[in-house]
């Protein structure tokens, strides 16, 4: 079989930029598929493998109890799987790895995410799929590298990152993210190594092979706080939502009509505007309070003034005359609120039929040369396009179908 070699393709004004291309998933949970789904919508033809006997995707059965029961589709599982395709395959069997090595032999992109040794005992690694075929980009998740036979989860790899010890107050239990924010870092580091292995390709023809972990990913996005230990060697401590080097920023306040708001005063000239809108001109000329250094040192002294002050006006006036002096302050909303704002829709997946809820774009950036799907096909359920991609030939082997290629 001839691979696809799409990257030397040249794509039209307003084309999907990866409509070429055949995208191969052997990764579960959130990391990988959230880059399956990324190249869903920009074109790309995903499938995605499952094991049906094993229940497929565990994401599957992870539900809250408001969901329905009788479907395999969780709202966890279709927050990563809009656009894909599910093939059942047991990789453990002769025939499932000729499907495979079949699928593989003429698609551009795999992703696993396998523990380490666990690709080579099924014949998914990098080296036998790069034997059939040599351009094939490979992406592969670990928890903690090639080297270190450990599974990964997203709440150890937060807690043994720093993150849970740095998410809470002061002399309060450290806490992990609401979302699985180690998976989501990973997957954007994957996207970053395979949309870098693709341009290479397109220069020089050769496949590559990628690899992520979640330490990795986690350590990478310590960022200043990383870097403020390095250069200080002074351990980052729990403060809650406020910030080691800034003030006011990020500290929650609750205005006299209940609303909770944040703000986030990046400069001197801010803090000044700050300190108009509040009724309050002359904290802006406080030694104190004059320059960001002064603030940070006497932060306990003005963040006590400012949650009275705050506290005593109407939370939505304030957010309006702030915005009208550009400064940035935002009101604390609930999930809800976040996704029926005006300001999001662009971001929701329009339902359909065969799964009548919206769903989440991984793609977050905008461009003039090309489009994203404005729809997705739905969250598909195990192995439902099976038959549509594999026939039997007449040894009883699984053959593709060639339509799925082209």
């Amino acid at each position: 079989m001839t691979p696809i070699v799409s990257a030397q393709v040249s794509p039209t004004a307003n084309e999907l930029p990866f409509k070429v291309l055949v995208i191969i998933e052997l990764a579960s949970v959130l990391a990988g598929p959230q880059v399956g789904q990324f190249f869903a919508e920009l074109g790309a033809t995903v499938l995605k493998i499952e094991h049906a006997a094993q229940g497929g995707d565990v994401t599957r059965s992870w539900k809250t109890s408001a969901e329905p029961a009788d479907t395999d589709v969780s709202a966890y599982f279709s927050s990563s799987n809009w656009g894909k395709q599910s093939l059942a395959l047991d990789l453990t069997t002769a025939e499932g790895r000729a499907a495979i090595h079949a699928l593989a032999a003429r698609a551009d992109v795999v992703l696993a995410s396998y523990k380490p040794g666990d690709a080579e005992k099924l014949c998914v690694d990098y080296e036998t799929l790069a034997n059939l075929n040599p351009q094939l980009i490979y992406g592969h998740i670990t928890g903690y590298g090639p080297e270190v036979h450990r599974a990964g989860y997203d709440a150890v790899l937060q807690a043994e990152a720093g993150f849970m010890h740095l998410n809470a107050l002061p002399g309060q239990a450290p806490l992990k993210m609401p979302v699985a924010m180690v998976d989501l870092l990973t997957a954007h580091q994957l996207k970053e190594g395979l949309l870098t292995a693709l341009y290479r390709r397109a220069r020089t023809g050769q496949g590559a092979l990628v690899q992520v972990s979640l330490l990795d990913s986690a350590l990478a996005s310590l960022a200043n706080q990383g870097t403020g230990w390095l250069v200080t060697g002074h351990d980052p401590q729990p403060m809650g939502s406020g910030h080691p080097s800034i003030v006011p920023y990020g500290t929650v306040y609750q205005a006299a009509d209940g609303r909770k708001l944040v703000l986030a005063i990046g400069s001197d000239r801010q803090f000044q505007q700050l300190c108009a809108a509040l009724g309050r001109p002359l904290w802006a000329t406080d030694l104190r309070f004059a320059t960001n250094s002064a603030r940070v040192t006497y932060r306990n002294e003005l963040e006590e003034l400012l949650q009275k002050r705050i506290g005593e006006v109407n939370g939505a006036e304030l957010l309006l005359a702030l915005e009208q002096r550009a400064v940035p302050a935002g009101a604390v909303r609930t999930v809800g609120e976040a996704l029926t704002a005006k300001s999001a829709q662009h971001m929701l997946i329009p339902p359909c039929a065969a799964f009548p809820y919206s769903g989440l774009r991984t793609v977050a950036f905008r461009s003039n040369a090309w489009p994203v799907m404005p729809a997705l096909s739905a969250p598909p359920h195990i192995g439902q396009q099976s038959a549509a991609v594999l026939n039997q030939g007449d040894e009883g082997h699984p053959q593709l179908k060639n339509d799925v290629f082209s």
